[in-house]
């Protein structure tokens, strides 16, 4: 049955595009998924876990919101994966309604700043104030001073506060948003979380893993490949996915003592799959070294990068 996209006559629906931006780790996938309702982009305590620009739907009875959840701008480290991470930033700003502009409270740096530089201003910014705790929230004086400080470096549309990780006041945030689209016929189906495939969406969940389980250094020297995706008749899916390293020491790293480590990852893989999918998955992890992938233009490329 062919999906009916537009929204009652007469009624003021609006729909369009908001970027989510800010610098390295302060939020930003936490804030996707709980806008969206669903767990579609990667999260870790560890800075710079987004690669790829990863588009999450709301849609509700007035709106529907597209969200795309940029990597964090990275200021620390060049090569070419962060160069190229960084345009991929620049080239979500381009073509948004919208931006929401994502901080941690009570902590504004040099790199926020940087991140600010690269704001558009002939679009609405929303200024959003994260990881608001307990402790954090008690202190009403010292947040509205911290407040005014970020305001006081750009022209915001208007500010949020919200805690993404324990999904406080996102109703409000989406509340605001609204307004800041164009009215506008919905883009996708109601029932549709995201535009991304399921071979990017296993991809993601096999990094989020890789990030969690390893050390600090490794998951920055490394990426993930799917090189076969096979749906059965049965509704299986056969997933064949390379971890890419530079070297033949953070092979062994990821493997682990007697293949422990990665058969961990494996498997919490193909559970997150099983729910997400909602079928039976075969799921095949290895490992391949490729020395100096960061830095290897054409390679990004093919990788989507």
């Amino acid at each position: 049955m062919e999906m009916n996209l537009t929204p009652p006559p007469g009624h003021d629906y609006r729909c369009g595009f908001v970027a989510i931006v800010g610098r390295p780790n302060v939020g930003k996938s936490t804030l996707m998924n709980h806008l969206i309702g669903q767990k579609i982009s990667i999260t870790s305590k560890k800075a710079q876990t987004t690669r790829h620009k990863v588009n999450g739907i709301y849609t509700d009875d007035t709106a529907q919101l597209v969200f795309v959840d940029t990597p964090g701008f990275q200021t620390d480290h060049r090569n070419a994966l962060n160069d190229r991470l960084n345009q991929n930033v620049t080239e979500a700003l381009g073509g948004v309604d919208a931006v929401v502009f994502v901080v941690e409270a009570m902590r504004f740096t040099e790199a926020d700043r940087t991140v600010i530089k690269q704001l558009p201003r002939h679009i609405p910014v929303w200024l959003v104030v994260n990881k608001i705790d307990k402790d954090k929230a008690k202190d009403r004086l010292a947040l509205q001073g911290f407040i005014d400080e970020v305001q006081a470096a750009f022209d915001f549309a208007g500010v949020e506060v919200v805690s993404a990780k324990h999904g406080l006041r996102i109703a409000h945030l989406l509340a605001a948003l609204k307004p800041l689209l164009p009215v506008s016929v919905p883009l996708y189906p109601s029932d549709m979380v995201t535009d991304k495939s399921a071979r990017f969406l296993a991809m993601e969940i096999v990094r989020e893993k890789l990030f969690r389980y390893l050390g600090e250094e490794l998951p920055y020297a490394m990426n993930v490949e799917v090189e076969q995706f096979e749906e059965a008749e049965n509704g299986l899916y056969r997933i064949y996915i390379a971890v890419l390293v530079d070297k033949d020491s953070q092979k062994g790293i990821l493997i682990g003592k007697g293949g422990e480590k990665l058969k961990k990852i494996s498997t919490e893989a193909r559970l997150d799959m099983e729910k997400l999918f909602d079928t039976k998955v075969f799921l095949k992890v290895w490992v391949k070294v490729k020395s100096g992938w960061a830095d290897d233009i054409r390679f990004l490329r093919e990788l989507g990068l």
